[in-house]
């Protein structure tokens, strides 16, 4: 018997948890580096995400400090930017591009950016796949249930298009974050070749996520597919 959680299929998973684990560990030194370099400005992450959204009329996005690190983000309820320590009072250029690209996400928000508001529509369904999915396909293989593996599969579909929409939200943010740090003069050109680095290394994250959550798509269909396969 198969099991969706230790089965022959967990190979599949390998070339997953490979890319995931150079995302972070790419991630997590590229911003150490570029963390060191300050801007020739010396503006805070905090300061710029302030006049960014100013410049673009949106005094009514708060910033704020919160813990963690690189635990930055946008909140659209609460319309938010949310930044760390140490992009809220660093000066870096990793500061800075987290910022602004965290800023990148209001004005997606307030322009009315199709993926996002694809990606936070879909968020409760996705919440909710990604917690019953795989226990659905084991009580569907445990009870011989295909209605309920088939439901397993569709709900953790949802879970991997909402990794896949991501991915257009997370470029298009550090695409507007560059030109806005440069085409507003908060970096020069040479340093937005580090800025970049680090929203390049940020993005290999997104692309990690999505490509897990193919694989495991495969793996439940796989899975799926061999015990129909013997019932038949």
């Amino acid at each position: 018997m198969f099991y969706p959680m230790f089965d022959p299929t967990m190979i599949l998973l390998i070339p997953g948890i490979i890319v995931a684990l150079y995302a972070q560990s790419k991630v997590q030194t590229t911003f150490a580096r570029y963390s060191r370099i300050l801007s020739q400005r010396g503006i805070t992450g905090a300061q710029a995400a302030r006049q960014i959204l100013d410049s673009n009329g949106l005094y009514d996005v708060n910033i704020e400090l919160i813990s963690g690190h690189l635990s930055d983000h946008y909140d659209p309820r609460t319309r938010t930017v949310r930044l760390s320590s140490e992009v809220y009072h660093g000066s870096s250029l990793a500061s800075l591009g987290v910022a602004a690209h965290e800023v990148g996400h209001a004005i997606q928000h307030d322009t009315g950016y199709l993926p996002l508001h694809i990606r936070n529509s879909i968020i409760p369904v996705t919440q909710f796949g990604s917690n019953l999915a795989f226990p659905l396909l084991l009580i569907g293989i445990i009870m011989g249930s295909p209605f309920l593996m088939q439901a397993g599969v569709l709900l953790f579909t949802a879970v991997v298009f909402f990794q896949l929409v991501t991915l257009p939200v997370e470029f298009n943010a550090s695409s507007r974050a560059l030109a806005i740090l440069e085409g507003q003069g908060f970096l020069g050109r040479e340093e937005i070749k580090g800025t970049k680095s680090v929203l390049d290394a940020a993005a290999l994250t997104y692309v990690a996520a999505a490509l897990m959550a193919f694989l495991n798509l495969v793996r439940l269909l796989i899975i799926s597919g061999m015990l129909g396969g013997r019932r038949d």
